[in-house]
């Protein structure tokens, strides 16, 4: 019961990763701030945790992050630990091809949203002597893949992003890492795969993408999140964890 007590902020938290962590959370003594876009999704999984509350968010919008924090705060009171995870993952083209468009709605999603949650979180965190946050980066930021140049882009940018946090705000008592996953089998992923000229191939692509056979499950990356953010990791502040089954080791 590492978070017992503890309110946990997730953004994000209406499936995939998001879902998977704000169970784990809540199986540990946490309440769960479940934000998310998709209102309805993010009332069915606030509603199947004990102590669960939605919010509706638009995390590439400054203005609905900042009312998304400040419905938390008059709900508990407080925010502990920030799951900064929400994210799309664009359509597949070669970079000189791009859509302006696909580029900048992946790069307001997954770049200033990441930075908005940031902006109007931390003082929470702030408000409450300090706390934990864990960024959804990818290995894509680490290593990068072909045709989804703005994912790759905004996903190296959180890497960066996590070690600014960390440095500027580790004596105040905020620690700040992120996870680097390779292939998750979530929904995000599954309309990746869907969408490919070749679905079937796709996933068997995946399948045999990491050095370790298979596909992860958003529990598995939700393991090492509910870790980062505790204090087994107290002395861990600014890394990007890769969760990747051994990809960015070859």
């Amino acid at each position: 019961m590492r978070f017992q007590d503890k309110v946990v902020f997730i953004t994000g938290g209406a499936s995939g990763l998001g879902e998977a962590a704000a169970r784990r959370f809540a199986a540990e003594g946490a309440r769960v701030v479940v934000a998310d876009i998709n209102a309805e999704g993010a009332e069915r999984v606030a509603a199947s945790l004990p102590d669960g509350y939605p919010v509706t968010v638009d995390t590439g919008a400054a203005a609905s992050v900042e009312q998304a924090v400040a419905d938390a705060m008059q709900r508990y009171g407080r925010i502990d630990v920030i799951f900064n995870n929400a994210g799309i993952d664009g359509r597949q083209q070669p970079l000189h091809e791009m859509d302006v468009e696909n580029w900048e709605q992946v790069r307001r999603v997954n770049g200033d949203g990441v930075f908005f949650v940031l902006r109007y979180g931390i003082p929470a965190l702030l408000h409450g002597g300090g706390g934990a946050v864990v960024n959804t980066s990818s290995t894509t930021g680490l290593a990068a893949q072909e045709n989804i140049s703005p994912y790759t882009f905004t996903k190296a940018g959180i890497v960066g992003l996590t070690r600014s946090a960390a440095i500027e705000y580790a004596a105040r008592g905020v620690r700040v890492n992120a996870v680097a996953p390779t292939v998750v089998m979530t929904p995000l992923v599954e309309h990746f795969i869907d969408s490919a000229p070749d679905p079937a191939q796709m996933r068997r692509q995946m399948e045999s993408f990491n050095p370790k056979p298979g596909i992860p499950t958003p529990d598995d990356v939700a393991g090492v999140v509910l870790f980062l953010a505790s204090d087994d990791a107290a002395w861990i502040t600014g890394h990007t964890i890769p969760v990747d089954g051994g990809y960015v080791a070859r």
